[in-house]
């Protein structure tokens, strides 16, 4: 990944008036909770030691506004050591802009990828009979789901039709049904950030980036903003069973948060995330390019609800969560040869992107050559009680 990172391209748009908090790597110190303007980076250890704890407070935005934050470096020059292939470790760089959340993901949130889920259930994880089972499977379905409320009366006589027809799968269950699928992503502190390399599993021969965007919520379920991500995901994996859904989903670097969370203030709501247009650009080195786009107008459900279903009574986060809202981008656009479909190859470059939230920018490589994760939680806690912040 040769291009650079900078803030022309990798903040919100309205980047003057935006809340950004984000985490960087302090050479001799560590992470560092920070809040990102266009004329520095400045510590917020003093206002939060952690991102966690920072999404605890009462209003994080005008916590984070307080003057008198030291200054720990240009905007320019973080972005600049962005990129994992030229880093320079003896100088700040970026990370993902969590902690110690509870990584969470909610998935067949969109009728498209709610489809192409059925069709991947169907060809048994085989990418070269996604295309005659994409065909039957829309004959029969066709637009029923578009206009279906998941939970009503309506979505329970279609599921009487559709068992009828024997068409009925464990995906639209969970896209139609009265209860959202909600599963666990990543491990806390292994996400990783704009420049990092996301990885898929050397095994994997059909798999593909879901643009989306992350909401950041405290531990008594308030939404508190939002960021992007890139759950990536391995479709052959899930696609041969539903019960290899977390090893297609949680490997090394396979999830990506970034580049920072947009806190919710007067310039910024959840009503701007039910707005957004997210787009998807891949780009390949054999010339290769896919783009896309998911309009978060078309979810099935609203945000707030799948927060509710993420926590509640009958599940806490006592360090709070980020949740992935899904993805109506579900690639099929073919690579190598007719009824082959999408699926990545090392090297790759994939940019999410929406004006509000900037652009989260990461090279695709194998989860056993990309950095290994080795800062877990005994790591950091050390390293904040070494720093007298706990």
């Amino acid at each position: 990944m040769t291009q650079a990172f900078t803030a022309q391209a990798h903040l919100p748009d309205d980047h003057q008036q935006a809340t950004l908090i984000g985490r960087i790597w302090q050479p001799g110190v560590g992470p560092v909770l920070v809040k990102i303007q266009a004329d520095g980076i400045y510590d917020l250890t003093t206002v939060a030691p952690t991102s966690s704890q920072l999404q605890e407070l009462d209003n994080p935005a005008a916590a984070v506004s307080r003057d008198g934050l030291p200054r720990l470096t240009s905007l320019d020059a973080l972005l600049a050591n962005a990129n994992a292939a030229t880093r320079d470790t003896s100088k700040p760089w970026l990370l993902a802009p969590i902690d110690l959340q509870a990584v969470k993901a909610s998935g067949v949130t969109f009728v498209a990828s709610m489809l192409e889920r059925v069709i991947e259930e169907q060809a048994r994880g085989d990418a070269a009979k996604a295309e005659s089972v994409r065909a039957a499977i829309t004959a029969v379905i066709g637009d029923n789901l578009a206009s279906v409320v998941p939970g009503s009366d309506a979505a329970a006589k279609l599921k009487e039709v559709l068992l009828a027809q024997g068409v009925w799968s464990q995906y639209l269950e969970v896209g139609i049904g009265p209860d959202a699928e909600i599963f666990t992503k990543a491990q806390p502190l292994s996400s990783v950030g704009l420049g990092d390399e996301v990885g898929i599993h050397p095994k994997s021969v059909w798999n593909n980036p879901e643009p989306e965007i992350v909401l950041a919520i405290n531990s008594r379920g308030s939404v508190v903003g939002a960021t992007l991500g890139n759950d990536v995901n391995l479709r052959d994996f899930e696609g041969r069973s539903a019960l290899l859904l977390g090893k297609a989903k949680d490997n090394n670097a396979s999830c990506a948060v970034g580049p920072f969370i947009r806190l919710f203030d007067a310039n910024f709501s959840i009503d701007d995330v039910r707005r957004a247009e997210l787009t998807m650009r891949v780009d390949g080195t054999e010339g290769f390019t896919l783009q896309g786009s998911s309009s978060m107008s078309m979810i099935s459900r609203d945000p707030l609800e799948l927060v509710q279903h993420a926590i509640g009574p009958n599940h806490q986060y006592p360090d709070g969560l980020v949740l992935f809202l899904g993805t109506m981008f579900a690639p099929t656009q073919d690579r190598f040869g007719p009824g082959q479909g999408f699926t990545h190859q090392v090297a790759d470059v994939v940019t999410i992107a929406t004006p509000k939230l900037g652009a989260l920018v990461n090279q695709v490589n194998f989860t056993d050559k990309v950095a290994p994760w080795t800062f877990g939680l005994t790591a950091l806690i050390k390293n904040l009680a070494k720093r007298q912040l706990i």
